[in-house]
């Protein structure tokens, strides 16, 4: 699958392994750029590990990818691939004064993440807010989680395409780490390209867009694998 098969509508979803400074150029402009690139704060470096809350956080490796943010030349080229444009994390980039953040109130309680992460828009709409639970043990949903140290709940990435985008939509998704984004398309019926420079992350926003295309959970999706081959889910 190819971004060309998903644009001309032969396929849903694709994800291309590679540096998007050499893949956006390549690419249309579609209907809609909803994307959380790297902050530059070091989540990537272990940072996880010091979090407090009762559950024991997962350890992610010690990884380089967030140790800068995105300069403002890619940021741009970010922008022009999008007649939408939603972008997590805005306040760390130099962007144009907007009409409509989205506010998402993590409602974390006692510990040291940030109440709330804020997505500037090109939006022509009033602030939004939603308020959805992420951390700890009494997620939203019950939404699995735990493939990216960044990773966002699906909940949270389809209030934002509903915002932003109409059925049948061409999303992109340039930072697209473990395919949250993806899963969220196929969910409301948007069509989906990632790009992924991580090969590892990569391979793992297939393998969940894979399993959302057959009706199943990552977990559920790799039990089955277990199960054929005769092991231990």
């Amino acid at each position: 699958m190819t971004p060309l098969d998903v644009i001309e509508g032969r396929a849903r979803w694709c994800v291309v392994e590679g540096d998007n400074r050499e893949v956006l150029p390549t690419l249309p402009v579609v209907a809609a750029v909803v994307t959380d690139p790297p902050y530059g704060i070091g989540e990537a470096a272990g940072r996880n590990k010091s979090r407090g809350n009762l559950a024991v956080a997962r350890d992610y490796g010690t990884e380089q990818w967030d140790d800068s943010p995105p300069s403002p030349e890619l940021i741009e080229l970010v922008r022009s691939r999008g007649i939408h444009q939603v972008l997590f994390g805005g306040n760390y980039f130099a962007l144009p004064p907007a009409r409509c953040w989205l506010v998402w109130d993590k409602l974390n309680g006692a510990n040291d993440f940030a109440d709330c992460e804020l997505a500037w828009t090109n939006l022509d709409r009033a602030v939004r807010r939603l308020a959805y639970r992420w951390n700890g043990m009494l997620r939203e949903n019950n939404e699995e989680r735990g493939q990216h140290p960044t990773q966002k709940p699906v909940g949270v990435m389809q209030w934002a395409l509903e915002l932003a985008t109409d059925p049948d939509d061409v999303v992109l998704d340039p930072f697209c780490g473990s395919g949250t984004t993806g899963v969220a398309c196929l969910r409301l019926g948007r069509r989906f390209i990632g790009i992924e420079k991580a090969p590892h992350y990569a391979a793992v926003a297939r393998e969940r867009l894979q399993a959302e295309s057959q009706g199943l959970t990552l977990r559920d999706a790799r039990a089955g694998q277990l199960s054929l081959l005769g092991g231990t889910p």
